[in-house]
């Protein structure tokens, strides 16, 4: 009987990976009704098997590999950054000026912001720049610089260059790891480098970062959590992080629960420092 709900629920974890091409341990363990870790196991036993293969905090099917990186990231834990994006678009307001970077979580920031009207948004990266100019009145400037083929970004002297003549009023980062001892880390100098020149442009400084994040390390620090506001994210990281937070003066947003029947919005639950 254990070994058929074992292979009834494998079964299922990989009947809602074709649906959805790839999906995060959390989103699963919601979807199946168990814990993370026992998707892990499976995850392990499927990986074995070639059935799946294990990314950063998420399971995919062999063939879905060879898709652009960023695209099959934007389908990683996609509901809770749709959740995390809608939270971070309640704090801007129609007029306002802001900064933000190229990554997954801020492209779908990017489109809640439509329902916004004439703002002015500097970036990075050139497909959240389509999605919002020439939309509701708002001005768009997109920093130049060399482009990185798979995130549509621009990167190195010129982009930084250009974002430090600004002032605005809020900056929306995305980030690659939020470590307890480091601090925000993203994967590449030049990803670290816009980062740190975007969070000297403005007053209301935030990191949209999926649980995935809290806790892993990355290959260069961005900065410390003092430099930073706001960290939205879906649900409560580690216990540990509330008190470096804290210490930090950095106010913790979380925006999803979990329920056997998958993520459900909440109101906004804010912990501040």
């Amino acid at each position: 009987m254990k070994n058929l709900k074992v292979r009834q629920r494998q079964a299922q974890i990989i009947s809602s990976l074709r649906q959805h091409g790839s999906q995060s341990v959390i989103e699963l363990a919601a979807l199946v009704g168990v814990s993370e870790e026992t998707i892990r196991r499976d995850a392990f036993a499927l990986q074995e098997t070639g059935e799946v293969v294990k990314l950063h905090g998420a399971l995919t099917l062999p063939h879905d590999i060879s898709e652009a990186g960023f695209e099959r990231r934007m389908r990683e834990a996609s509901q809770a950054k749709i959740a995390i994006a809608r939270a971070a678009a309640d704090m801007v307001r129609d007029g306002d000026s802001l900064i933000i970077d190229t990554g997954t979580t801020t492209m779908f920031f990017a489109r809640e912001l439509r329902q916004r009207r004439n703002l002015t948004v500097i970036t990075n990266c050139v497909e959240i720049a389509r999605t919002l100019a020439g939309v509701a009145g708002n001005t768009v400037h997109l920093a130049g610089g060399e482009l990185e083929a798979d995130s549509g970004g621009t990167y190195g002297p010129k982009a930084t260059e250009f974002i430090v003549r600004f002032k605005v009023k809020h900056v929306f980062l995305s980030i690659g790891a939020l470590n307890l001892d480091a601090g925000p880390m993203n994967a590449t100098e030049r990803e670290s480098d816009f980062a740190m020149a975007a969070l000297g442009c403005a007053s209301h400084r935030v990191i949209l970062a999926d649980s995935s994040k809290f806790g892993e390390s990355a290959f260069v620090r961005v900065c410390d959590f003092s430099d930073i506001q706001v960290v939205v994210t879906e649900k409560s990281p580690q216990p540990e992080f509330f008190s470096t937070l804290k210490a930090a003066g950095t106010r913790l947003v979380t925006v999803l629960e979990v329920t056997p029947f998958g993520f459900t919005l909440t109101a906004q639950r804010i912990y501040a420092a």
